[in-house]
C-alpha cells in the first residue's frame, strides 16, 4: 500500500484557500459608518451601494441579483447598506425610499434609483469604466 500523496493533500487545501478568499473578495460587503470612507470614498472603483433593510421585500427581491453583479463584475466594488443599523448613513443620502441603489465613483454620486430594479436595469445604472460596460 502506498502512503498518501502529502503534497497533492497540501495542493488543494492551497487552492480551497484561494478559493475561499477569492469569492470573499467578489462578494457584496456590508459597509457601515466604521468602513465607509475606507471602502466608498476612498475606493479606487466605482461603488454600488444598495441601501436596504430585512423586513424589506422588494429589498429581498433585489439582494441575489445584487451579489450576483459582485460576483460577475470585479471592476465595481459592490456594498449594502443596512438603514435600520446604518441611520446615519441612510440620512447622509437622504434616503427615504427602499431599497435604493446609488453609484459612486471618486466619492461622488453618479446615479441613484429608488424601488427593485430588474439585472439589466441595474447594469445599466453602472456606465463604462476599466474597459467594462
Amino acid at each position: 500500500m502506498s502512503s498518501p500523496n502529502i503534497n497533492g493533500f497540501q495542493a488543494i487545501i492551497e487552492s480551497s484557500k484561494q478559493k475561499t478568499k477569492e469569492e470573499c473578495d467578489m462578494s457584496a460587503i456590508n459597509i457601515s459608518t466604521n468602513n465607509f470612507q475606507k471602502e466608498v470614498m476612498n475606493s479606487d472603483k466605482p461603488v454600488l451601494l444598495d441601501f436596504w433593510a430585512p423586513w424589506c421585500g422588494p429589498c429581498r427581491m433585489v439582494v441575489p441579483i445584487i451579489e450576483e453583479i459582485a460576483e460577475e463584475r470585479p471592476d465595481i466594488k459592490v456594498g449594502k447598506i443596512n438603514v435600520d443599523e446604518q441611520p446615519e448613513l441612510a440620512g447622509k443620502f437622504g434616503i427615504m425610499t427602499i431599497p435604493t441603489l446609488v453609484v459612486m465613483k471618486n466619492g461622488e454620486i453618479v446615479k441613484q434609483a429608488s424601488g427593485a430594479r430588474s439585472k439589466n436595469a441595474i447594469l445599466e445604472m453602472l456606465p463604462t469604466w476599466g474597459g467594462r460596460k
